[in-house]
C-alpha cells in the first residue's frame, strides 16, 4: 500500500480506502468482517463510513439506519489491536429520526450524533468526523462551536466535508481560522472521469488550503469498471443503467478500447486516473467481497503516460480547466 498525508495534516492514510457502505445491507455482516480483514492485510488503514448507512429504511425509522457502522463496531469488538490499525471516518447530517433535530449540523446534532456513532462503533474516539452536506441554515460559529467541543473532549480528532461547493470551502475556513481552530482537513466529493465539474472551483479550493480530496464514486456507479464487456458476457444491467450505457455508448467504446490496448482493465484505469491528481489522498473503494478489494488494488501500480491522459480527456472531457478561465476567455 502507498500512504500520503490527510490533506495538511500530519496524519497518513492509504491511497485506497475502504469504503463501507454495503456492510449491513448488500453485504452481510460475516463477508463484511472478511472484507475489513483482509483490507488490514492489504495495508489499507482509512475506514469510510456514515451514520446514516445501512441499507432500506423503514417508515418508521427504526430499522437501516447505522448498520454499517453496527457492523464496524461487532468488527472492532473481537479485539487484537484492530482499532489502533486503522483510521476510522464516519459522517454526520442526514435524518437519524422523525424529530425536528434529528438531522443537519446544530451544535445540539453534533453532539448526539457522535455520541451514537461511538456507541455504534464501540470505540471512544472518531478520527475523521464528516459533514455528509452543508447545512445551510446553521452558521459556521455554531458548527465549528459544536466541533470543538467533540475535539476537546477527545472524541473526534479531524474534521472533513462531503459534498461541498468551493465557495462553501472557502467559508468554513476563514471562519475556522478566526477561531484558530484547524477547520477542515478533507472533502469527499463526486468525482470520476464522467463527473468532472469540481474541477471548476472545489479541487482549487482545496489546493489552496491543503485539504485532501477524497473522491467517491470513482468507477461512475460501475459505468467506468468495463460495462460494454460484462453486459456481452451476458451480465444484465438494470433497466436505468441500460439506459446510462446507451446514452455514453461511443465514448464507452472508446474508453474501453484505449483500456484495451494498453493492457489494463477499465476499473483500474478510472482509478489510476484519480490517484494521477496531486490533490487527491485516497479513492474510495466499496467492494462487496475479499475478492472485489483484491482487483481494486491493482490500480496503485497502473502508470498513465501523458499521451493517455491527453485520450482520456478527450474521450470524457472535463469543464475545460478552472473557473473563471474555463468558461471567462
Amino acid at each position: 500500500m502507498q500512504y500520503t498525508h490527510l490533506g495538511r495534516s500530519g496524519l497518513k492514510v492509504g491511497r485506497l480506502a475502504l469504503g463501507t457502505m454495503n456492510f449491513g445491507d448488500a453485504t452481510d455482516a460475516a463477508t463484511s468482517f472478511t472484507i475489513m480483514d483482509a483490507a488490514v492485510d492489504a495495508g489499507i488503514n482509512l475506514f469510510d463510513t456514515a451514520d446514516v448507512y445501512g441499507g432500506p429504511q423503514s417508515p418508521d425509522m427504526e430499522q437501516g439506519y447505522g448498520l454499517s457502522e453496527e457492523v464496524i463496531g461487532r468488527w472492532l469488538a473481537q479485539g487484537g489491536g484492530r482499532r489502533d490499525k486503522i483510521v476510522l471516518a464516519t459522517k454526520l447530517y442526514q435524518p437519524m429520526g422523525l424529530g425536528p433535530n434529528d438531522k443537519y449540523l446544530s451544535a445540539y446534532k453534533i453532539r448526539r450524533a457522535a455520541e451514537d456513532s461511538l456507541r455504534r462503533l464501540q470505540t471512544d474516539h472518531i478520527d475523521l468526523y464528516q459533514m455528509h452536506h452543508i447545512d445551510r441554515s446553521t452558521p459556521w460559529e455554531e458548527i465549528w462551536q459544536g466541533m470543538e467541543q467533540l475535539v476537546r473532549e477527545g472524541k473526534i480528532t479531524y474534521v472533513g466535508s462531503s459534498n461541498f461547493a468551493g465557495w462553501q470551502i472557502a467559508t468554513a475556513q476563514s471562519e475556522a481560522r478566526a477561531r484558530h481552530f484547524m477547520g477542515l482537513v478533507s472533502e469527499q466529493s463526486l468525482y470520476n472521469l464522467t463527473a468532472r465539474t469540481i474541477e471548476l472551483e472545489v479541487i482549487p479550493a482545496l489546493r489552496h488550503y491543503g485539504i485532501g480530496l477524497i473522491p467517491w464514486s470513482p468507477l461512475g456507479g460501475g459505468l467506468l469498471g468495463g460495462v460494454l464487456k460484462k453486459t456481452a458476457s451476458g451480465r444484465r444491467a438494470s433497466a436505468q443503467m441500460q439506459q446510462t450505457i446507451e446514452r455514453h455508448r461511443p465514448q464507452l467504446e472508446a474508453y474501453e478500447k484505449l483500456c484495451a490496448e494498453i493492457g489494463e482493465q477499465p476499473a483500474d484505469v478510472a482509478l489510476a486516473w484519480l490517484l494521477n491528481n496531486p490533490v487527491l489522498t485516497s479513492v474510495i473503494t466499496g467492494p462487496r467481497s475479499p475478492e472485489q478489494l483484491t482487483a481494486g488494488q491493482k490500480a496503485l501500480d497502473v502508470r498513465l503516460s501523458d499521451d493517455v491522459l491527453k485520450r482520456l480527456d478527450e474521450i470524457w472531457p472535463g469543464p475545460g480547466g478552472e473557473a473563471p478561465e474555463a468558461y471567462a476567455w
